[in-house]
């Protein structure tokens, strides 16, 4: 896999140990145990997949680049390059400005824009709409786009199967960026319609099956289906495509879930002519992070934290698999963490809190830690350290690395 140019200060001298010794062991990554690091009073279970992926270290390469290929220029982030502060504020501090907000509202206005300006399109990438406005202005949206691979083989896959007469289901969170840009195309390609979960796969079903009328489909469903939509029409040949930072499973269970309501409604003989199998636009990364997240569950640990950006839906998922089983706490960074108290963000509830005497008084402390795929390596070596710092008789790291045989500190 191509490496990337990413900055020295995202990196982490114990992560990428730790990556390196589970590349060394289990180069198939077949295997999702969690990296143990005792420590004596803590062990840290490290999950075997985290941080960042392809797509992100793709971008941020690309982002730093446009810094130092535009000296004097005014450079703009279409919206938020990834879900992490930190690096989004790296860009910030070289110049960089943003547009618009995750949410699509305006923050610089795009009459002001002028054709030498430069403009990166991030990660999740843009709708058609914003590439045209920004072609418009004379700004090619190609020279500096982020757009993750894997985002942009869904859109493939919503091509393939609009060619077919199918209607596009999107899995996905409807005012995401991502999930914005999907949909822009695939209605280009097909009728289309986002869904968020298993209960609102199920209302869609009832549709299907004429259980709910379409009066209720159109009230429900407001606002997230292409224009002209039938259900009555539009529902007999469908396909299941994702956001890919969804949960991995969720989307398979909805997969297969339209695949029976379907095998139910026309019979199983012809279940080909209604229903498409789409397994293949899952992200591998997310597949990875979430798998090695079960790998955690599997442990006898005390809590778990997952550091990450607050808006960042992968790393939201993450949370959602470790509670439950674990008390967990989804951070930002080490800055939340101090002796005696742990600020942590209730992604639900959109807020955050504050929970005190977090650590158990028992030793050994055992702790789950891993990150969202946005999250710098350095970022989370931080926490550890911070964790650490709280237990005066803990072993050093390159005494863990040596007594576990991970390394030769030489």
């Amino acid at each position: 896999m191509k490496k990337f140019n990413v900055p020295e200060f995202y990196r982490s001298p114990l992560i990428s140990r730790i990556k390196q010794a589970n590349k060394i062991r289990d180069p198939k990554k077949k295997d999702f145990t969690p990296f143990l690091l005792d420590f004596g009073p803590v062990q840290f279970y490290i999950a075997r997949h985290f941080g960042f992926c392809y797509g992100v270290e793709n971008a941020i390469e690309i982002s730093f680049q446009a810094v130092e290929e535009n000296p004097g220029k005014r450079i703009f982030l279409l919206s938020q390059m990834i879900h992490n502060p930190a690096v989004n504020r790296d860009l910030q501090d070289r110049g960089v400005n943003f547009l618009m907000d995750t949410e699509g509202k305006e923050l610089f206005s795009w009459d002001e824009l002028q054709p030498e300006d430069v403009v990166i399109i991030p990660a999740f990438g843009a709708t058609l709409a914003i590439e045209k406005k920004l072609e418009q202005k004379g700004i090619s949206p190609e020279r500096y786009n982020t757009t993750c691979p894997f985002v942009e083989r869904v859109w493939k896959k919503a091509e393939k199967l609009g060619s077919e007469q199918h209607t596009l289901i999107i899995h996905g969170k409807y005012r995401h960026e991502e999930t914005r840009a999907t949909f822009s195309r695939s209605v280009t390609h097909g009728p289309s319609i986002v869904i968020k979960d298993k209960a609102e796969a199920t209302i869609l079903a009832e549709v299907i099956k004429g259980q709910r009328s379409v009066e209720d489909f159109h009230a429900y469903f407001k606002g997230r289906y292409s224009e002209g939509f039938d259900p009555e029409k539009d529902l007999v040949k469908v396909g299941v495509i994702n956001q890919t930072t969804m949960l991995a499973t969720e989307t398979q269970e909805i997969a297969e879930f339209f695949k029976q309501v379907m095998e139910q409604k026309y019979g199983h003989a012809s279940i080909r002519e209604h229903f498409a199998d789409t397994r293949d636009t899952l992200c591998y990364a997310t597949n990875e992070n979430q798998d090695a997240t079960y790998g955690l569950l599997e442990t006898d640990a005390d809590l778990a934290l997952v550091v990450g950006g607050y808006n960042s839906s992968n790393t939201s998922h993450l949370v959602e698999l470790c509670e439950r089983k674990f008390p967990t706490y989804f951070i930002s960074g080490e800055h939340e963490i101090s002796a005696g108290k742990i600020n942590h963000f209730n992604y639900p509830e959109k807020r955050m809190e504050s929970t005190s005497d977090f650590l158990p008084s028992r030793e050994p402390v055992k702790i789950i830690v891993t990150s969202g795929a946005s999250c710098p390596d350095s970022i989370l070596e931080n926490v550890i350290k911070k964790v650490l710092s709280f237990f005066p008789s803990a072993l050093t790291t390159e005494e863990v690395l040596k007594k576990f045989g991970t390394v030769n500190p030489s």
